[in-house]
Parts: structure tokens; C-alpha cells; sequence
């Protein structure tokens, strides 16, 4: 390492549709871990491309009678929407495959100079049998059921079953690009990243990052390019895949009807909800996104956010050591690859412990900073009430003050009906939203 400095990329999303809930697990996983690699004081840069021009962008332009291209600008712009609602701040730089073009032809050209590529009459593809290594990060070299294909790279006058596109002569209706090649084209898939990493950190870097189903062949064919293009081994130091999710047992799919985006689950949970049952599972496992499964997330996040109301204002009365001491188990399920689970329970042990004797300011302070890894408390729950809802409130005050019970039971009711629940705490009041 070279004073502290990470280079990190993760494979962002390829924008032909609304992001979905798999999608939101990974990126908030990572975000988490690039957040504590922060806190350790690592300099990280944490790059991610957009894949903007696909097999998958084309065909569904095709059936909305869009351009790709305008898909592909709104598409973008709801996943930076969808993200920055999610809390997903960490990323440094997002890149654009079409920006990246001139970066792509000098990387296949180098690959056909250098003999891992050639020429057929539909596209240039890598030669699989020239690189002996293929298949050194996933233990195998043929696809299975759970692989992502986002490409079609099926030309007939290919050499091996598994050679790639590198570049694709374009249909007549496509987006095209001159090439040095003699035939206008658009990128492979796989190439689109390799060009766009060693742009910015060349041809090796620290930490790649992406969905389990990535690993074979999208990384596979990442490592190939790279290092067959420039003899630099290993292409990359750290991989990190996060686990599938599934809906309710079954696997996610819009055939199946259990398709959820982002944006319809954040009209059930919060932000803070949905990246508190993220990481309470570890970012290799799997997860199933079910009611249940949720309703006991927010459960167990409500107790975390009324311990921070507690000791916001209250007295620490706990044992001198107890700060260190948690403060250290949690550095080390942390550094154990990143084990929120672990994590999270050392920070329930620390709230049962200070709820026995008390807690303020010390122990508010330390949760504060455990939330800048994991931004997940929301300790206030009168925030942005509704204007109706905070006239009752006030009214409500005023009446308690002249001990006028009745009329404060009635307003209670309707900031009830309203969809709230106010709690008298001596002269004040707590005010939660009621959870569907």
C-alpha cells in the first residue's frame, strides 16, 4: 500500500430499469464497508461504473420506442435518486461506459497486437485458449444457472465455446463508434470496466467489488483482459462478492411478480430500516426480503433509537472501561472481513449493559460514531411531521397546560387517526410515526 491509499471498484448497474432491492443490498453493503475503511483512516477511492449501452439497454429502448440513449439518462438518474435516498453517499466517482470509448479500442487493440484476440465477421473476441489462467478466481470455466450474462455473445465463427465480445459490429439500428478496425461498433460488456479502472488507477489496483453472480464470467473475463493485456499479476488484490437475495424463498423475478425496486420498498420501510436488515446479515450471505424479516429488523432498530433518545440528555453511570471495551470488540468483528452481524451484536451488548445503570453523553457519543459506518438511528421521531399533525401537537400542549385531560385526550386521538402516537415524558412529549 502506498500511504494509506485504496483504490476500490464495484460493478455498478447496468440502467435499463429501475433498481431493485438485490440491487440495493450490495450497494449499501459496500458503501458500509468503504465508510469503516474511512473511519480507520484509509484514504479509499471508491470508483463505479454505469454500464449505458448494453444488449439489455438496446432491447428495452426497442420495446419502449425510446432511444438507448434516453433510456439510459433516465435510468441513471433515478439509480443516483435511489441511492442518495438509501444513504449511499461513499462512492467517489461514477463513470460511464460511452465516455470511455477511446479507453476500450486501445485496449482491444492491444489484445489483438499482443495475439489474445481476433477477428470474426460479426466482432473481435478474446481468444480463451491463449490464457491459461481463465478460471482461477471461480474454479471453473463454463457458465452455470445463478451467472449474470448481460450480453449475448453467441457468433457462430467463434473459437471457443466461451470466447467474449470485446467489440461488436453494430446492427444497423444501434448506437456505433468508428473503430481502428475497418467497421463501426460498440463495446463488450466485459471491457467496458477493465477500460474504465485503468483509466483511472492502471493496470492493477487494490479491491474490486460486485454481486456474487458477477464472479463467473463477467470478473473472469476482467482478470483476462487485464493481465493479458499487460502482464501485471495479480490484476487485482481483494475480490468481494455480496450473496443473492431472494423474495420470500424464491428467487426475484418480474415472471414471478415478486420484482421489488427501491423505491417501492421505501414506501414501506425506511432507509434506516432497510440498511439495518442489510447488514445485519454478513455481505457474503444471502438474505430473504419477507414482512417478517423486516418487521423484526424495525423492531430491533426502534431499540437502538430510543436507547439514543435516553442517553442523549441522561448521566453515564457505567464502568470506566466499558467504552474501550466495546469500542475494541467492535474494531475487531469489523476487521474479521467486515462482520456487521458480529458487529451489531457487541453494540445490543453495550445498549443491555448502559440500560442496567444509565447512559449519557459518553455512551451517545460512541453510538454517534459507530452510525457514521452504519447510518442507521433516527433518534428523533418528531421530525418533518406534517403541518396538520404538529397544529394538533401544539394545541394538544396547551390544553395539557391548563390540565383541560379531555380535550387532550380527543386531540390525542385525532394526531392518532392522523397516524401518529404521542407519549407524555413528564412536561414534554415523544411522538412516533405509527408503522403500517
Amino acid at each position: 500500500m502506498k500511504k494509506k491509499k485504496i483504490k476500490m471498484f464495484v460493478c455498478g448497474p447496468t440502467v435499463y430499469d429501475y433498481s431493485h432491492i438485490g440491487h440495493a443490498k450490495t450497494y449499501v453493503q459496500f458503501d458500509v464497508v468503504v465508510r469503516y475503511l474511512r473511519y480507520l483512516g484509509f484514504d479509499v477511492f471508491y470508483l463505479q461504473n454505469i454500464t449505458d449501452l448494453d444488449d439489455k439497454i438496446i432491447q428495452r429502448a426497442k420495446e419502449l420506442d425510446v432511444t438507448p440513449k434516453d433510456l439510459a439518462e433516465k435510468m441513471e438518474k433515478e439509480y443516483y435518486k435511489d441511492m442518495k435516498a438509501l444513504y449511499v453517499t461513499s462512492v467517489t466517482k461514477y463513470a460511464r461506459a460511452t465516455d470511455f470509448v477511446a479507453a476500450i479500442l486501445k485496449q482491444v487493440k492491444i489484445l489483438l497486437e499482443r495475439g489474445f484476440a481476433y477477428e470474426t465477421d460479426d466482432g473481435i473476441y478474446f481468444d480463451l485458449s491463449k490464457f491459461k489462467e481463465y478460471g482461477k478466481l471461480s474454479g471453473r470455466t463454463t457458465l452455470e444457472a445463478e451467472d449474470a450474462v448481460s450480453r449475448i455473445d453467441e457468433g457462430v465463427k467463434k473459437k471457443n465455446k466461451g470466447d467474449f465480445a470485446l467489440w461488436k459490429k453494430s446492427k444497423p439500428d444501434e448506437p456505433k463508434w468508428i473503430s481502428p478496425f475497418g467497421f463501426s461498433g460498440r463495446p463488450g460488456w466485459h471491457i467496458e470496466d477493465t477500460a474504465i479502472t485503468e483509466s483511472h488507477f492502471g493496470p492493477q489496483y487494490d479491491i474490486h467489488g460486485g454481486a456474487r453472480d458477477l464472479i463467473f464470467p463477467h470478473h473472469e473475463a476482467e482478470i483476462a483482459q487485464m493481465e493479458a493485456a499487460y502482464d501485471k499479476k495479480p490484476f487485482v488484490k481483494y475480490w468481494l462478492h455480496t450473496g443473492f437475495l431472494t423474495v420470500n424463498g424464491q428467487k426475484m423475478a418480474k415472471s414471478l411478480r415478486n420484482f421489488v425496486t427501491i423505491q417501492n420498498a421505501l414506501r414501506d420501510w425506511t432507509p434506516q430500516e432497510l440498511r439495518f436488515w442489510y447488514i445485519s446479515t454478513h455481505y457474503r450471505s444471502p438474505i430473504d426480503y419477507s414482512k417478517q424479516n423486516l418487521e423484526s429488523a424495525r423492531k430491533s432498530l426502534e431499540r437502538l433509537n430510543e436507547f439514543m433518545r435516553n442517553v442523549k440528555n441522561g448521566k453515564d453511570k457505567f464502568r470506566k472501561n466499558l467504552i474501550e471495551e466495546t469500542k475494541k470488540k467492535f474494531l475487531a468483528a469489523m476487521n474479521d472481513d467486515f462482520d456487521t452481524p458480529r458487529a451489531l451484536a457487541v453494540i445490543f451488548d453495550f445498549v443491555h449493559h448502559v440500560n442496567q445503570v444509565g447512559g449519557g453523553k459518553k455512551a451517545y457519543k460512541l453510538m454517534k460514531k459507530f452510525d457514521e459506518i452504519f447510518r442507521i438511528f433516527s433518534e428523533s421521531e418528531e421530525e418533518k411531521l406534517p403541518e396538520e399533525v404538529e397544529e394538533l401537537v401544539k394545541k394538544r400542549d396547551e390544553v395539557r397546560k391548563h390540565g383541560d385531560f379531555k380535550a387532550s385526550d380527543e386531540l390525542r386521538e385525532r394526531i392518532k387517526q392522523a397516524g401518529y402516537l404521542i407519549e407524555d415524558i413528564g412536561k414534554g412529549h415523544r411522538i412516533k410515526k405509527i408503522k403500517k
